[in-house]
């Protein structure tokens, strides 16, 4: 199965003020098909409980987590700079996330609904490990880190009873954060939807978005700031008309470099919601939850699974699915080239690492495709590196049989021989660990 997914919100006639009952984070609700579409697969939950997952009892090392455990010891302080922000910049800086990459949906799909709105949007952060959303007014931040073998992690940044800032985990969000949508485990997803003029979205039509879908479905209830290009998408708009609820008001809402006028911007870090830094953070939720379900999937099997056991059977197609993504086989083409509007098109290449030529994974290409060179910069994280040995093998056998040129699938023919020999190239160069065979000459 490889489809969009439409998200079905049974809102029934419930006031808007109620509305996150029904809707934490990105989304909640039960799937339909969407019949002539494209894009992930949506699989069953995995078990949270399972003794081979512990995901509520197991230690933590992720970067919220030793966060916290700075905070309770005094080790760190989080300082408020006294503007609308509060706390954000300063939580922000200890994360390690940079400002530029800052998005912003204003629909409500928050546990913060009620005061999120197109005058109010929700601001998203991130880095390769850490998602902080914030709302201006709301309480306390959402904030999400990466373990490295449980995946995504949930927690609540606020003031705790003794009023000093402290981070909270809270296993509660699994409730929209595991399901179809994260690949059946914990995970962040980004949601489209045709908003009211509130920012109410539909009591269906929520398209769960990455790099594997149409521009002109992706993006609805989002602000997006981009220079040049004209490729239709849902960004910026709502449907203002009550008698046809399912139209956006699309005019003059493409394509635009400010968000001068659509609303206050005090209280906010950034004055842009940049299309880049949204569509890598598209990119990198689905990886995530990619590497979290194979890896927990091998440790429900354990080492004594019999061949046709259904787990095994659903983890070599996971172990492809993850491989074809990593690839980027079935992303979306560019139709003509975007550009951001932050800086976050040089910030985030800077991290790195660079091969001996200069290359790195997270060079951009932004005028056919997303990056220059489509293998995901995920396979630098440590929850990578912490797959079990022999999940980690199979990938890396699969990634080379198809950068060496010896898999010639045709799903795999938007990889040229160009792109291959350099991503080999850059691997061998920047990433550690790899078996001895990638270091043979690929076959010209």
């Amino acid at each position: 199965m490889s489809c969009d997914v439409v998200v079905k919100y049974r809102l029934e006639s419930m006031p808007a003020k109620h509305v996150p009952l029904l809707i934490c984070a990105l989304g909640m609700g039960t799937l339909v098909m969407c019949a002539d579409c494209r894009g992930q697969e949506y699989l069953p939950a995995l078990p949270a409980d399972h003794p081979a997952i512990r995901y509520y009892q197991s230690p933590l090392d992720d970067p919220v987590t030793r966060l916290a455990k700075q905070l309770q010891s005094g080790s760190a302080k989080i300082a408020s700079s006294g503007d609308g922000s509060g706390y954000l910049a300063s939580l922000l800086e200890h994360l390690g996330i940079k400002i530029d990459s800052q998005a912003l949906v204003f629909s409500k799909t928050s546990f913060q609904a009620p005061t999120i709105s197109p005058s109010n949007p929700r601001a998203i952060y991130f880095s390769d490990d850490v998602t902080v959303g914030y709302v201006r007014g709301g309480e306390g931040f959402e904030v999400a880190g990466v373990d490295p073998e449980q995946g995504s992690v949930f927690y609540t940044f606020n003031a705790n009873e003794s009023g000093a800032p402290a981070l909270t985990r809270r296993d509660v969000c699994l409730k929209c954060h595991q399901g179809p949508a994260t690949l059946g485990v914990p995970g962040i997803f980004v949601g489209s939807v045709i908003a009211s003029p509130l920012g109410i979205p539909p009591r269906d039509g929520a398209i769960i978005t990455d790099q594997r879908t149409a521009f002109k479905d992706r993006w609805g209830g989002w602000y997006v700031n981009a220079k040049g290009g004209e490729q239709l998408d849902r960004a910026n708009a709502v449907a203002s008309n009550p008698a046809e609820p399912d139209i956006l008001d699309t005019g003059r809402n493409q394509n635009l470099s400010s968000l001068t006028g659509r609303f206050s911007l005090a209280g906010y870090l950034s004055a842009v919601s940049d299309i880049v830094a949204l569509m890598a953070f598209e990119h990198q939720t689905q990886m995530t939850n990619y590497i979290t379900r194979a890896g927990w999937e091998a440790r429900v099997l354990g080492s004594d699974a019999q061949p046709d056991d259904p787990i095994r059977l659903q983890l070599n197609s996971d172990i492809e699915a993850l491989v074809t993504y990593m690839l980027f086989a079935d992303e979306t083409p560019l139709k003509e080239p975007i550009e951001g509007v932050s800086s976050f098109t040089q910030t985030f290449p800077e991290r790195g690492p660079r091969d001996s030529k200069g290359r790195s994974l997270r060079d951009f290409d932004l005028r056919k495709r997303l990056f220059r060179y489509p293998l995901s910069y995920l396979i630098y994280s440590r929850q990578f590196d912490a797959l079990p040995d022999d999940i980690r093998a199979r990938i890396y056998r699969r990634l080379y049989d198809i950068l060496s040129g010896q898999d010639e699938t045709p799903k795999f023919a938007s990889l040229s021989a160009d792109d291959r020999r350099a991503i080999l190239e850059i691997l061998r160069d920047t990433k550690p660990g790899l078996p001895a065979y990638w270091l043979a000459k690929p076959r010209s």
